[in-house]
């Protein structure tokens, strides 16, 4: 049967591979994007959601801009790692539209409490706009089947800094609220990113030749694989597609855990997510993906970039 995702995303290069994704796969269906400073700032968040939809084919979903900045400190973006305009500055058609009228936070809770129980949320960038919907609506979670979220590095080692990742490191205390927030949550963090999605360069030129789709993905990501290679991975990374490849489906999830998880706020351990695990802790907030089934993700983003 179909299943309805909204997605909350920062709209980088590896956002619109996560996208593409979604789009692609014929049992989801987009309801919304919702967009958020991060990666880029949000004005180009929703223009490259927007170029996202029309490459793809899905020129219907609707985009709403969000939040601007984090919610107690300044933005600080990803664009050292994505491009000034996030895509690695592909050659990129100009979007077809605007971004649909309205704000992100307000579609969020207005989707929470008129279509509750038909949508599963996917957060691919900073919790910003999450955070703020449950400040109006606390159990604005708890309207969706399920939250994914691509957020953290629950094995400690950070991507930002010694043990933060980007999407909570940007906005930790965001992060920390969606995490004590009441939902059913599944987080996949950048340790699955970096163990079980790094495209090396055979794989770029497999991916490639899948024709169009698989040009976009690998054009738009030319600075996240320069910035990969230069901090010792293998290739580009994909943390935003392997958690909507999870998200899509969940059994190539291979080890997971139930956790609480505690983020931190201040330096130098700005945006860990780690688990506290000692007896008497609080119960389980989220579950934590620690292995995926890395040749059943890329099989599927092989597949979704075939013509």
């Amino acid at each position: 049967s179909v299943r309805s995702f909204v997605v909350d995303t920062d709209a980088g290069s590896d956002d619109a591979v996560a996208l593409l994704l979604a789009i692609r796969e014929p049992l989801i269906e987009l309801r919304a994007i919702t967009t958020v400073a991060g990666n880029v700032p949000v004005d180009l968040a929703v223009r490259n959601a927007l170029i996202t939809l029309d490459v793809c084919g899905a020129p219907d979903v609707p985009v709403f801009a969000g939040a601007a900045a984090p919610r107690a400190r300044p933005l600080e973006t990803a664009q050292f790692v994505h491009g000034d305009d996030g895509m690695g500055g592909a050659p990129l058609p100009e979007p077809s539209r605007p971004a649909t009228d309205g704000d992100a936070v307000d579609e969020l809770l207005r989707i929470a409490q008129h279509e509750p129980g038909r949508h599963e949320l996917v957060t691919l960038g900073p919790l910003t706009n999450i955070a703020a919907a449950l400040d109006t609506n606390p159990h604005v979670l708890e309207a969706f089947g399920h939250v994914w979220l691509m957020a953290g590095a629950p094995d400690g080692v950070g991507n930002v800094n010694a043990l933060g990742e980007y999407n909570v490191w940007a906005d930790p205390e965001a992060a920390s609220i969606v995490l004590g927030a009441a939902g059913h949550k599944t987080l996949i963090g950048w340790n699955i990113s970096r163990l079980h999605a790094v495209i090396d360069a055979d794989e770029q030129q497999r991916l490639r030749a899948c024709g169009p789709l698989g040009e976009f993905a690998i054009d738009i990501n030319g600075d996240v694989d320069a910035y990969a290679l230069a901090t010792g991975l293998a290739g580009m990374d994909f943390p935003d597609p392997v958690a909507m490849a999870v998200a899509i489906d969940h059994s190539i999830i291979l080890e997971s855990t139930h956790e609480w998880l505690v983020v931190g706020l201040d330096e130098p351990t700005r945006g860990c997510t780690f688990p506290d695990r000692r007896h008497g802790a609080d119960p389980a907030n989220i579950r934590v993906v620690w292995k995926v089934d890395e040749a059943a993700f890329k099989q599927r983003l092989f597949d979704a970039c075939r013509a």
